[in-house]
């Protein structure tokens, strides 16, 4: 669970392990993602001065028309997108007009293909099934038990980007143990859910056809499941136990105390009752008194004791919402325009950056050479690992004239073309 200031109030005493202090953080290799804004990437680049005058002006137009060409592309990305979740979106305020509207469900397999289109420009990776189930076999940081029934969605769908492994103190047993725990933490996840038609098991507040989709910052993997709407909180045996174990001896108090003389006399009359004795038992005003108050306390007990079950699980469900409530980042539409303007900025970091790199060489390099020296320079300068996409990076600076390749090997362009084309 995510330990920053903000979200350590979550702290409850109730569970039993928490996150109590900030943790390290190792970035794992493998993720496309630089994560650095576009000005601030620019920036970086001009430090290094590397480049001579004729050079740095070359650079300069060539980033112009590479910000132009995407803007041009997102553009039109931007409005079909819109369109295809207009008919789907939950929050539409919109009215529907019936001649311009798709099948549903043409709707929605156009929406998942543009929309998983559009996190892999942005540098998302999507969850398989496999880690999906993986990462709910898995001990919640919260260390309760959360439960998801994927039956209420007809499609589900996960995309993560960036990610870091992470160690934190967490507590035992009220604090009195305390012991460092791994976890994958999801720097970005974005939740893509069609909500399913099961008939008169649908909850009420899941229109069935309609699309959720949701974006969230700094998740565990553990802890996936607390993402979806429909997720349950279940107690485990320890707390369980916590529970029951007091309630089993405040319960043999109260049977020495308050059902005593009621069971004796109640056990008299069923014996009467059964033959067990002939001798008869008198049901008097006081007798029925005394099983009326045993009833009455037995009653008392039963509640007090539900009420602490359903008190705790209530307390579980509140540290969750506090936690989520720091972790969401956008809903549905402004999800879709937040992750345009991420894959634009991605397009545009990736051609900057390579071109940088072919300008500052000033030699033919090959496409594993030139990725060798932008990882390195991220990993040695800036300690960002990540895995840099040479290939797409070379294609865009390709198709945009800025680059060319012979025999394997690539160098700038000999004459920059301003006219500018779709890479993708």
């Amino acid at each position: 669970m995510s330990v920053s200031s903000a979200q350590e109030s979550v702290s409850d005493s109730l569970l039993a392990e928490k996150a109590v202090d900030e943790p390290l953080v190792t970035p794992l290799a493998g993720f496309r993602f630089i994560p650095f804004r576009r000005s601030d990437l620019l920036q970086m680049l001009r430090s290094e001065a590397r480049l001579g005058p004729a050079q740095e002006r070359r650079f300069e137009g060539a980033v112009l028309a590479i910000s132009e060409n995407f803007r041009n592309d997102f553009h039109d990305s931007r409005q079909a997108l819109k369109d295809l979740y207009a008919d789907l979106d939950p929050d539409a305020d919109t009215r529907q007009f019936p001649d311009s509207a798709l099948p549903q469900d043409e709707a929605v397999k156009q929406l998942t293909e543009r929309l998983a289109f559009l996190l892999n420009r942005a540098n998302y990776e999507e969850l398989s099934e496999g880690q999906l189930k993986k990462a709910f076999r898995s001990k919640s940081l919260f260390q309760i038990r959360l439960r998801v029934d994927l039956k209420d969605f007809g499609d589900v769908m996960l995309f993560c980007r960036g990610s870091s492994e992470r160690t934190a103190t967490v507590k035992l047993l009220f604090g009195l143990i305390k012991r460092q725990v791994r976890f994958l933490n999801y720097e970005r996840v974005v939740l893509f859910l069609r909500f399913a038609d099961r008939g008169a098991k649908t909850d009420s507040e899941f229109t069935p056809g309609r699309v959720m989709i949701k974006l969230f910052q700094n998740v565990p993997d553990a802890d996936l499941e607390m993402l979806f709407p429909n997720t349950r909180v279940a107690m485990r045996w320890t707390d369980r136990l916590l529970i029951g174990i007091p309630a089993l001896a405040s319960g043999a108090i109260v049977a020495t105390t308050k059902l005593g003389a009621p069971l004796l006399l109640l056990g008299a009359l069923g014996g009467f009752w059964l033959g067990l004795h002939s001798e008869p038992v008198a049901l008097d005003k006081r007798g029925l008194l005394v099983i009326g108050a045993g009833i009455a306390a037995l009653g008392v007990y039963l509640w007090k004791q539900w009420s602490s079950y359903r008190n705790r699980k209530e307390r579980f469900r509140q540290a969750l919402t506090r936690d989520l409530y720091f972790k969401l980042l956008d809903n549905n539409a402004g999800v879709l325009l937040r992750v345009l303007d991420d894959a634009e900025d991605s397009e545009c970091k990736e051609a900057f950056v390579a071109l940088y790199f072919l300008l500052a060489e000033a030699r033919a390099l090959s496409a594993k050479e030139l990725d060798s020296v932008i990882e390195d320079w991220f990993a040695l300068r800036w300690y960002a690992r990540l895995d840099f996409e040479i290939e797409d990076a070379l294609k865009k600076l390709e198709y945009l004239a800025l680059a060319e390749e012979h025999d394997g090997l690539w160098n700038v362009s000999v004459q920059t073309s301003t006219s500018v084309v779709d890479p993708s």
